[in-house]
């Protein structure tokens, strides 16, 4: 890589973590929570936004792994859960279809509430690599070999930090954490899981590079088969908008009422999405829109407004860098209509 463009991503690294914290601290303000808008006018901003994008083209399934290359194309759900458990749906919202990537955001937050936000932070690292969410280089790059929690490399190292007496027991508090934040119990997709494990060798690579470099805190191949099957995961649009409607509310599930994570760690969380949640398209995604979002090659994508509300949309079309083109207008869409950037004056 050129050295300009190294320091580019050096740069854009550094900004995006400070715009993180700055964003994720106003986010959780009181002035905010009075701007709520109300029920009324979000459905009539949901539909608006499904009428306008149904139809819409662009991009293309994810073609590396076959169970998703031969997912239909015009699916399309919108779902939003509100802070007060209000949950709003549109089109095909109870489909259920591959987690991917989104699932990383749920493994961090078991990893924080178990570890600590400082042991991740020196342990994995949080700051944006501005590459490809695959990329070797992130890991060579960096002097201390950390990489973002958000990204394969830190994902992975995020699930081999995770205690457990066995590889059956942390899956065990996983798919514990997944169902408190989706108010049921997720099943993988078993055809999705075997496609995922076929074509998984680079996955593999990155994870013995991180071993390699003492950043890497388990039995290899048990994280890295974790970390796949928790990609695995069948989830509905409308299952991602109350997981992330936990976020936007501040730990406590809306719709459950459970205390899912410490309120101190939503945070934290936010900032990683907002400095990774869509890779090396994350940057963009911010300048437009501003908030927190997390996007999975399985045409998943959710958006968190703190104190107010979380959108999740389903559309399995994908540009270069991996997210759902139609999810991104959408929510894009969404947000500007319901004023939920977190740039914009509040109160």
């Amino acid at each position: 890589m050129p050295l300009h463009e190294v320091l580019t991503s050096f740069t854009q690294r550094k900004l995006l973590c400070l715009l993180a914290g700055m964003l994720c601290c106003w986010g959780y303000s009181d002035a905010q929570k009075k701007t709520m808008p109300s029920e009324k006018r979000i459905r009539e901003v949901m539909q608006q936004a499904y009428h306008q994008f149904k139809s819409s083209s662009g991009g293309a399934n994810a073609s590396y792994i076959p169970y998703l290359a031969n997912v239909d194309p015009e699916l399309y759900g919108i779902a939003i859960c509100t802070a007060d458990g209000k949950v709003l749906e549109l089109g095909d919202s109870k489909y259920e279809f591959g987690i991917e990537s989104i699932s990383k955001v749920f493994v961090l937050a078991l990893a924080l509430q178990q570890r600590g936000a400082r042991a991740v932070e020196d342990s994995i690292g949080v700051n944006a690599t501005g590459m490809p969410f695959n990329s070797v280089m992130a890991v060579e790059l960096d002097p201390q070999r950390a990489v973002n929690p958000l990204v394969n490399a830190g994902a992975m190292a995020t699930n081999s930090f995770i205690r457990a007496p066995s590889s059956a027991a942390k899956w065990m508090m996983i798919d514990d954490m997944m169902a408190r934040f989706a108010s049921r119990r997720l099943s993988v997709i078993q055809q999705l899981y075997a496609s995922e494990t076929a074509t998984n060798l680079h996955n593999r690579a990155i994870a013995w590079l991180l071993y390699s470099y003492g950043r890497f805190y388990d039995d290899v191949s048990e994280a890295v088969d974790l970390y796949t099957r928790a990609c695995s995961y069948g989830s509905s649009t409308r299952d991602l908008a109350i997981m992330a409607g936990t976020l936007a509310n501040s730990g406590i599930n809306p719709v459950t009422r459970e205390k899912v994570i410490d309120a101190a760690l939503c945070p934290r969380i936010l900032a990683t999405m907002l400095t990774e949640g869509l890779y090396d398209n994350t940057g963009s995604w911010i300048y437009h829109a501003g908030v927190p979002a997390k996007s999975g090659v399985g045409g998943g994508m959710i958006a968190v407004a703190p104190g107010k509300m979380a959108i999740a949309v389903f559309a399995p079309p994908l540009d270069k860098s991996g997210n759902s083109v139609k999810a991104q207008k959408t929510l894009q869409y969404i947000i500007d209509e319901l004023k939920l950037n977190l740039l914009l004056p509040q109160g």
